[in-house]
Formats: C-alpha cells, sequence, structure tokens
C-alpha cells in the first residue's frame, strides 16, 4: 500500500520536526520515529483507527499529541493532515475542499 502526504500536511511534519528540534536536540528525530511508526500501523491495519469523519480516519502518534487525519483510495492511504490534538480542530476539512478529495 502505497503512502501520500498532502503538500499541507507535508509542510505540518516539516514545521512540527523543525519545533520539536530546535527545544530539544534529538526531539524532531524522535517525533519523525513516532509519525513513522504510526504511519506504518496505518498501511498494516488501514481500517482500524478511529472514523473521525465520513471516510477519514485518525491514527494517534504514541508519545507526541499529534494525529494522523488519512483517507484509503484503492491502494494508497492519503495523508490529509498531521493536526496537534489540543488545537483547532477540523480545521482541515478545507483542504478537502482545496484538493478535491472524495473517498
Amino acid at each position: 500500500m502505497k503512502v501520500r502526504f498532502l503538500k499541507p500536511a507535508q509542510s505540518e511534519v516539516n514545521d512540527t520536526f523543525a519545533w520539536y528540534d530546535a527545544h530539544s536536540h534529538s526531539l524532531g528525530v524522535q517525533f519523525l520515529d513516532d509519525l513513522d511508526r504510526a504511519v506504518r500501523r496505518i498501511v498494516a491495519y488501514p481500517l482500524a483507527n478511529t472514523i473521525i469523519e465520513d471516510g477519514f480516519r485518525r491514527c494517534l502518534l504514541s508519545r507526541f499529541p499529534y494525529g494522523i487525519i488519512y483517507g484509503l483510495d484503492a491502494e494508497t492511504v492519503i495523508v490529509i493532515a498531521v493536526a496537534h490534538l489540543h488545537r483547532e480542530p477540523r480545521y482541515w476539512i478545507d483542504r478537502l475542499l482545496e484538493q478535491k478529495i472524495n473517498l
């Protein structure tokens, strides 16, 4: 199964890595490791995570307060957002319209 990050989701990963890395030298790498483990769980068990919107699921990271918002399209996991769990919920909904994603 392929994994595709939307550009805004990839930007969130990059920004979050930079923020954590600026605060503690290895914390950014630890964030990426946690993200990688979550993505691997999604690929192995794509239907195992909680449905949060019609056709979209959220996989929580183990150590960091983030969730991967994703949808499934045939053999591809489409990552819509890597969302901080204590900030504005559902901010990523507009991306679905901008990217014209229907799953």
